[in-house]
């Protein structure tokens, strides 16, 4: 069985999707879309733009998401029979499984992008990868640290990012090396993400999901907040909403998917960050 897979923020690279555009026709009309659906050519930004055009989180998000449902549009072969998206990567997933059109979809992803932004300068943020401690551990010391500090991104055996207030993350991350860790590495990120401080955002994001029309999946999408398949609107537009405070679940996610059948796995999006990951979920 086929799953398809889609990245999320930190992906982006300078000129990403100009190859999408001058090959595939069905990835051509994403591209011009979007713009119209923005307000603001950010194609030309994605073809031309410097790294730190592209790191402006209303313009990374919404990137990451037009070169992702484009990539979807240009692969050829059969349509997947599950999907899944890692954070913002979830959006993608759902217009691959049919529970979103595009237009729909990139409003959304802009309107999550400026609110996450405002909720960074509002309450200002890190996180940062605990690599080689047990999960058990690091949630340990979350627990104990003083301030906001929680467990992220459970990415892969071994890779748990952890998010929360500047101090409060420090303070873990030297507590993480003291108890074993092989590596602490601070993500190039502009706050917390999926952790309490992005709750404003969170509270704005459900706003306009609830105004936006879902349809049930064709096929299971594999959700961050669970790592369970759905495909009934009501439970993905929950999951959806509680994603922007809670732990990205994708270890989970991954040996879920390949308990349901899933043996064909292809990542569409910039990067190749997922299929590396892949590659220490499944062993």
């Amino acid at each position: 069985m086929k799953a398809y897979l889609f990245p999320g923020q930190g992906s982006q690279f300078p000129g990403m999707g100009r190859d999408l555009y001058d090959s595939s026709p069905d990835a051509r009309g994403v591209f011009d879309k979007a713009g119209e659906v923005l307000g603001f050519d950010i194609v030309r930004i994605m073809f031309e733009g410097s790294d730190s055009q592209l790191r402006e989180t209303r313009v990374t998000q919404p990137a990451v998401f037009i070169h992702s449902v484009a990539a979807a549009r240009a692969a050829v072969g059969t349509a997947p029979d599950m999907v899944a998206g890692h954070s913002l990567g979830e959006f993608s997933a759902l217009v691959a499984a049919g529970v979103l059109n595009f237009e729909d979809a990139l409003r959304l992803v802009a309107v999550r992008a400026e609110a996450m932004n405002e909720a960074c300068n509002a309450s200002p943020g890190k996180m940062a990868a605990i690599l080689m401690l047990d999960d058990e551990k690091v949630e340990s010391i979350c627990e104990r640290t003083e301030g906001i500090v929680v467990p992220a991104n459970y990415n892969c055996p071994g890779q748990l990012v952890i998010s929360g207030e500047p101090d409060a993350v420090d303070r873990a991350c030297a507590a993480a090396k003291a108890a074993g860790a092989k590596r602490t590495l601070p993500l190039p990120v502009g706050g917390a993400f999926h952790s309490p401080l992005m709750e404003p955002a969170r509270a704005r994001l459900a706003t306009a999901i609830e105004c936006t029309r879902f349809n049930k999946a064709a096929c299971p999408v594999f959700q961050n907040a669970d790592g369970q398949p759905h495909t009934e609107p009501s439970e993905i537009k929950a999951n959806l909403i509680v994603q922007l405070t809670s732990p990205v679940l994708w270890s989970r996610t991954v040996v879920n998917m390949t308990k349901a059948g899933a043996e064909d796995f292809a990542e569409l999006g910039p990067g190749s960050v997922l299929t590396n990951l892949l590659k220490r979920i499944i062993i």
